[in-house]
């Protein structure tokens, strides 16, 4: 197993520093947003470039183009433009997120989506990590109707599935599709009076023995079933975001995720 570092693990922690402390934990793949912190609006993406090539790190994915099923408005002036930084900055991968308020987005669009997002996708040699979020106001919470449009849109070339531990057990889902996954997100909850449907990014902390989504099982099981990719951390809760040191707390949690699993 090898693991990866998200932004979201360390948000205040500046880019450069960001990189070091991937190193420092001994791992060689990040990930960086165009959120919390926005990477992407606020550094010019060959500069990012050359910071990953000084620290070693490869760029795995930039996360994340949203909402991706919706190919109205100004998203597909966004999906270029934040392609085009993904192919500058050497990012492997673009992360996928579908609409999530509540509204429904019919198949035919999702796979329409995915059509248009082809093109632009292989002319930068990128693959799109299409990543289900299991809320119950997701638009797309599971990785099987995912696969489904991916076929209908004849991008198995192009696309391939973001596991992501919390939204797993929030869909419900059981089924592990570890040879369709290129990237596996975790994190915890430890929260122990908070309903799985009620669960919400906040509540997301490193991986834990406290942890009530089954990490360690999922993660088993997709070892077991052959995925050979990198497990990064994506923590947003407010409590691990003002931790002080947060590389001894990530260091904490792989030991924990490694003896377990």
């Amino acid at each position: 197993m090898r693991f990866a570092l998200n932004h979201i693990v360390a948000p205040k922690v500046p880019l450069p520093d960001f990189f070091a402390m991937a190193r420092g934990l001994g791992l060689s793949e990040v990930e960086i947003r165009n959120d919390l912190p926005d990477v992407v609006g606020t550094w010019d993406p060959v500069a990012v470039k050359a910071e990953a090539a000084k620290a070693g790190v490869t760029i795995v994915s930039i996360n994340a183009l949203y909402p991706f099923n919706v190919w109205s408005g100004d998203l597909p002036d966004r999906a270029l433009a934040m392609a085009d930084y993904a192919a500058a900055c050497g990012a492997k991968a673009l992360v996928m997120c579908p609409l999530n308020d509540g509204t429904q987005v019919a198949h035919a669009d999702l796979v329409a989506a995915l059509e248009r997002m082809r093109p632009i996708l292989d002319d930068r040699g990128l693959t799109g990590l299409v990543e289900p979020l299991g809320f119950p106001v997701s638009s797309l919470r599971t990785k099987h109707e995912a696969l489904e449009a991916i076929a209908a849109a004849d991008g198995e070339g192009c696309f391939r599935l973001l596991h992501d531990t919390f939204h797993h057990h929030l869909s419900g889902e059981t089924e592990i599709f570890a040879d369709r996954t290129a990237l596996v997100h975790i994190s915890g909850v430890t929260d122990p009076d908070v309903g799985v449907d009620a669960m919400l990014d906040p509540h997301r902390v490193l991986v834990d023995a406290d942890d009530r989504l089954g990490n360690v099982a999922q993660i088993r099981a997709l070892l077991a079933a052959g995925y050979d990719g990198p497990f990064s951390f994506e923590p947003f809760s407010p409590l691990v975001h003002a931790l002080a040191d947060p590389e001894a707390a990530v260091r904490a949690s792989m030991d924990h995720v490694t003896g377990a699993a």
